[in-house]
């Protein structure tokens, strides 16, 4: 096969993940698509996190440092990693989550058949131990109406042309779905590479944010109406579509 060409800047928030960081940017410099270079944002952790990305960038060139003075949220960290990308495209990938070694390879080069800019893949929630607790395989292909009935983009499988335009994270709940609407709103199409074929791994902890159930509903009612200007009764419609989504993604 032909060599993909295209510098990917991966963005890697972290704060306080000493614990899992070195597999999650292992999986990164692994990746069969090599030309990459791994933006880890240190969110001003407490712990031995800035020490294990140091030791990392010392023996691969292609790590990128980045500390902030103090803890800022995980919007400003997504923001500090893409305003130091230079890439050709970007993707997210957080410090407890994995990629499969074929990842980027294989999106890229489904988003350069399809003629599109931006690309999703589905993926596996695992628990801590690594029991897969569900697959999440998103549609073939969604545009932004479709985004309004709920996220198809994880955020760890996200890819996208920075040609698109500078989009940012909003400081916000479900932050990275108001980001992902506002790129394929841009976009037009995004695309999925082997829906039924999971190329990353999301890390589900007890107690966590996305597993509080009814602030997400709140957050998404919040996109509706302050984000998208959406009606009462047309949010309502997309609500609906949110919450049976949500349900399918957990079966």
């Amino acid at each position: 096969m032909k060599r993909l060409r295209g510098r990917v800047s991966v963005v890697m928030p972290a704060y306080n993940a000493a614990e899992t960081i070195e597999s999650s940017m292992r999986s990164v410099l692994d990746q069969r698509h090599a030309d990459v270079e791994l933006l880890v944002v240190d969110d001003g952790s407490r712990d031995g996190t800035q020490a294990i990305v140091e030791r990392l960038a010392s023996q691969d060139r292609r790590i990128t440092a980045i500390q902030l003075p103090s803890n800022g949220g995980v919007s400003t960290a997504r923001n500090t990693g893409i305003e130091a990308a230079t890439g050709e495209y970007v993707a997210f990938l957080d410090s407890d989550d994995r990629w499969h070694p074929d990842k980027l390879k294989v999106q890229l080069a489904a988003m350069r058949e399809a003629g599109v800019q931006v690309g999703y893949t589905a993926y596996q929630r695992v628990d801590p131990e690594g029991r897969v607790l569900s697959t999440v395989r998103p549609p073939a292909s969604v545009r932004y109406a479709g985004m309004l009935k709920g996220n198809c983009i994880g955020n760890l499988t996200g890819l996208y042309a920075r040609a698109l335009g500078e989009v940012r994270f909003p400081r916000a709940g479900h932050e990275d779905y108001v980001f992902w609407l506002r790129v394929v709103r841009l976009a037009g199409q995004a695309i999925c590479a082997q829906p039924d074929h999971p190329l990353a791994y999301y890390l589900v902890r007890s107690g966590s944010l996305s597993a509080n159930k009814w602030r997400a509903a709140r957050w998404q009612w919040r996109i509706y109406r302050d984000y998208e200007g959406i009606g009462v009764l047309p949010a309502s419609w997309y609500f609906v579509n949110y919450a049976a989504n949500a349900v399918m993604k957990r079966m």
